[in-house]
């Protein structure tokens, strides 16, 4: 069998570190906050090149406590992707805020920055342009028209840690950035956890209040806030594992440089790196035009395979919207009926990585074809 990913390879890499870290917490009995939490603070912001850094207890909780920290009021707009997971739009509804939808560019599964302007409206407070798969959209253009029409901008960066756009690490590129550390991140916790980034000393400020049930003081709360705290004993775990963050990411890229290779005269679609930008690959997704297909006859050979995502939100039930129908956004919905992701991750070998793609090139006059152009 050869997985989608392995937490536990990862965790045998690093257990002595983890587990000293685990045990230096339980010795110290301080279990919520302390130095753990703020030294992944800083040691995060730093590797983001950022100022600030908020540690919460989900990517899903940093984006709710950014869209507050921005100032994001009901009834307010936001625009943001429908092919995404749907903690980005859920967010958006903690706050009060309306979704309003933009298609994704073909090539990348970003936001398309072309359709942009014509979604804004006089009610539109922020963009919330998702890196998905690992690859920063393109945010130049999305600054340029945030400025413009005085919008906040908001990463979410969830599947980015260490994405890189014209020499700016994701999070530090917007006004606020949003991490997950969900385990199959490609910096995971064993268990939940997230991270706001900021240079904007009120958001970190009012933020940070927020995960805390907004206390100043203990039992003195300033705001009415939430509890969002991440675990110390995550926060540690985190920390080791920030410092194997670059090596990690440099083997999923040579994984997924390897597979660009073995899969260039296939009938798949490979993931499109933009110029000038750092793809680190949480998910290396292709596409192929019969799918199910392809993922059955995978699964049948012991390959795991998933798909991010198989329907996109304003055609799922929990999030339907009189505002969209099928057909809006025809690009995410095409996405949705052909993506796949392929096993990635820094523990596997070369050796894998061939197996896949040789199936893929087996299977490819049965099952499939996509076109690469």
């Amino acid at each position: 069998m050869i997985r989608l990913l392995d937490l536990a390879a990862e965790y045998h890499e690093l257990k002595t570190e983890i587990d000293a870290a685990v045990g230096r917490v339980l010795e110290s009995g301080h279990f919520v906050g302390g130095h753990e939490v703020t030294a992944l603070e800083e040691e995060f912001a730093s590797y983001c090149g950022v100022q600030h850094g908020v540690a919460v207890n989900s990517g899903t909780s940093a984006l709710h406590l950014a869209l507050l920290a921005a100032g994001i009021q009901p009834g307010d707009e936001v625009i943001t992707v429908p092919f995404t997971f749907y903690a980005t739009v859920a967010a958006i509804g903690y706050a009060g805020a309306i979704p309003l939808y933009v298609d994704i560019d073909p090539a990348t599964f970003n936001i398309d920055v072309s359709k942009i302007e014509a979604a804004i409206t006089a009610r539109t407070r922020a963009i919330l342009p998702v890196h998905l798969y690992g690859q920063c959209a393109d945010m130049d253009p999305i600054l340029e028209i945030a400025r413009r029409h005085k919008l906040i901008v908001i990463e979410d960066a969830a599947q980015a840690h260490g994405a890189e756009y014209h020499g700016r690490r994701a999070g530090g590129i917007g006004d606020i950035g949003c991490f997950s550390f969900y385990p199959t991140k490609n910096l995971g916790a064993a268990g939940e956890g997230g991270m706001l980034t900021t240079n904007n000393p009120e958001y970190a400020r009012t933020a940070a209040l927020l995960r805390s049930w907004g206390e100043e003081q203990r039992y003195r709360p300033r705001l009415k806030g939430y509890n969002y705290r991440l675990p110390a004993i995550q926060a540690a775990i985190l920390r080791v594992k920030l410092r194997s963050l670059e090596h990690w990411i440099e083997a999923r890229r040579a994984f997924a440089a390897e597979y660009d290779r073995l899969l260039e005269d296939s009938s798949v679609a490979r993931p499109q790196a933009t110029p000038d930008s750092r793809h680190v690959y949480c998910l290396y997704t292709i596409r192929a035009s019969n799918r199910d297909g392809l993922q059955r006859s995978l699964e049948a050979a012991g390959i795991q395979t998933a798909v991010h995502y198989p329907l996109p939100i304003h055609l799922m039930a929990a999030y339907a919207d009189v505002r969209y129908k099928a057909g809006d956004f025809p690009v995410a919905e095409d996405s949705a009926r052909t993506v796949l992701s392929l096993p990635l991750y820094p523990q596997m070998t070369t050796s894998h990585v061939e197996q896949v793609a040789s199936n893929i090139s087996k299977l490819a006059p049965r099952v499939l074809s996509y076109s690469n152009r």
